[in-house]
């Protein structure tokens, strides 16, 4: 009887032993649980903390700089050749200083350059045409030391845009686009690029005026309007993006202004660009549709409204067959009211070079109306 209870008693302790033994495995494992969970919750409130405490800038270049890479270009140009028996070559002091070419030494040599860009699509790279332009072999370094080889895709000169094809598989890091309509003067500006090789220098400013047009700074041989900044966009950065405060790209930075007027920085504005770029990708060309005028922007002081006058027409242009004149006053083109010179010019692109465009004119106290079909502007380049 008393083995039996003593059985019972030692049954009943290895249960409690196991019991006990149970719980304690449960509570440490809950406990560990319990620190994991902790040291998880405490780890990510630092990484937010951190976030929080980083500047605009730096969230905006974090989330678009790896897309910015650099352009090197490398264009191949044969030395020119001299007679052997050429006096001018007798003192080679004189050949130094003069930086001539010796006798023989007719070898190919190479010129490099050197710009910016940013991958907008899947091994694509957007650029100024400035920068490749000429080039016999471009390369295209990644923010993670890489260097690849690219092609170009297309360019346009009128524009300054070019796109390349990286030759090299993915993922590529790739920009956030913007929307350049929705910026406004006295927006943050951001320019991102590789100044003399220098990756990710990254320089701040506003946007100082919009829909500039690249007639006012003497250039006339490109169709621009552009965004003005007071970003420092320095040699090198030709081809990198201008963001916003969020880190989307809303330009291309494309000039600088040295000289007079030194620190105006310029950029094409983003919208604009996916459309030439488009165009290069499918066609590789663009359309400039043209109908051969030069356009000034008048204002009247005593009733304080604007007019749009032809300034110059080109010989067997559309304008001229059409019959316009100059300082005749644009009034309509289309069902478009003009006020400035850039409604004029939005209208005609719209319009195309496939169909003609009624445009209502003011000459003296007549109005006119003329059918004109644009063309493009090579053509006009052609006459």
């Amino acid at each position: 009887m008393n083995k039996r209870i003593a059985r019972k008693s030692a049954l009943k302790l290895d249960k409690n032993k196991k019991l006990f033994l149970t719980s304690a495995i449960t509570l440490g494992i809950l406990c560990s649980t319990n620190v994991i969970s902790q040291s998880l919750t405490n780890k990510k409130l630092s990484e937010i903390n951190n976030y929080s405490n980083k500047s605009f800038i730096t969230k905006a270049v974090e989330k678009t700089g790896s897309s910015v890479v650099t352009i090197d270009t490398q264009r191949y140009v044969k030395k020119r050749k001299f007679q052997r028996n050429s006096q001018l070559f007798l003192d080679p002091y004189f050949e130094r200083f003069f930086g001539l070419d010796l006798p023989n030494d007719n070898q190919t040599r190479i010129e490099q350059s050197q710009g910016s860009g940013f991958i907008f699509a899947d091994g694509l790279v957007m650029t100024n045409a400035h920068v490749v332009n000429g080039s016999d072999k471009v390369i295209v370094g990644l923010t993670n030391g890489k260097k690849l080889n690219a092609k170009l895709i297309g360019q346009d000169f009128f524009t300054d845009l070019a796109v390349l094809k990286i030759e090299g598989k993915g993922p590529w890091p790739k920009a956030q686009l913007g929307d350049s309509t929705k910026i406004k003067v006295g927006d943050w500006a951001i320019a991102v690029g590789n100044p003399y090789g220098l990756e990710n220098t990254v320089t701040l400013g506003i946007i100082s005026n919009l829909n500039r047009n690249v007639t006012q700074l003497g250039i006339y041989d490109k169709k621009l309007e552009l965004i003005q900044t007071d970003a420092a966009i320095n040699p090198g950065n030709s081809g990198g993006p201008l963001l916003n405060s969020n880190g989307e790209v809303i330009g291309i930075n494309t000039l600088i202004r040295s000289g007079p007027g030194a620190g105006l920085s310029f950029a094409i504005p983003i919208n604009k660009a996916k459309e030439i770029a488009d165009q290069l990708i499918n066609n590789g060309k663009v359309i400039h549709p043209m109908i051969g005028i030069s356009l000034i922007d008048e204002s009247n002081p005593e009733t304080n409204k604007n007019s749009v006058k032809v300034g110059y027409i080109v010989p067997n242009s559309p304008a001229e067959k059409s019959g316009f004149m100059i300082n005749d006053i644009i009034i309509k083109v289309g069902n478009k009211d003009i006020e400035v010179a850039s409604d004029v010019i939005s209208q005609i692109n719209k319009n195309g070079i496939n169909k003609k465009v009624i445009i209502l004119l003011k000459r003296n106290s007549t109005f006119i109306t003329v059918k004109v079909q644009p063309t493009d502007i090579t053509n006009l380049q052609n006459n």
